[in-house]
């Protein structure tokens, strides 16, 4: 990947977009038809189920942002990178790291989720 860490930025912005139809072109744009995204907590491929799950992880953790961790470590058609979920300009509440596996047409094709610090009950 030429830019990745701005392809990451765009990608955590998706997850922050709140408005239906700018968050589906946003995964249109980002990730391929059969795109898929599995975390511990989802396994799910195709524009509307991705939609669907970025919506449903907003629901739970209403007026929390999503923000890079770190930087993006990048070669051949993947990256890696951490990510934080928490108030703006607070502290993490949720961190994790994402793989990325990027088509042939620079669009996500896969996207492998790891969560390293979750909130307790």
């Amino acid at each position: 990947m030429n830019d990745a860490q701005q392809f990451v930025e765009r990608y955590l912005a998706t997850w922050n977009e709140t408005d239906p139809a700018a968050l589906r072109a946003a995964v249109e744009a980002l990730w391929t038809e059969d795109g898929a995204y599995t975390d511990p907590l989802a396994d799910v491929a195709g524009h509307d189920a991705i939609a669907a799950t970025i919506g449903a992880v907003q629901e739970q953790f209403p007026g929390l942002v999503f923000r890079a961790g770190g930087p993006v470590d990048a070669h051949h058609d993947q990256a890696r990178f951490t990510w934080e979920l928490g108030p703006e300009g607070g502290e993490a509440l949720v961190v994790g790291f994402d793989v990325a596996v990027f088509a042939a047409d620079g669009r996500l094709g896969k996207v492998y989720g790891f969560l390293d610090k979750v909130p307790t009950a």
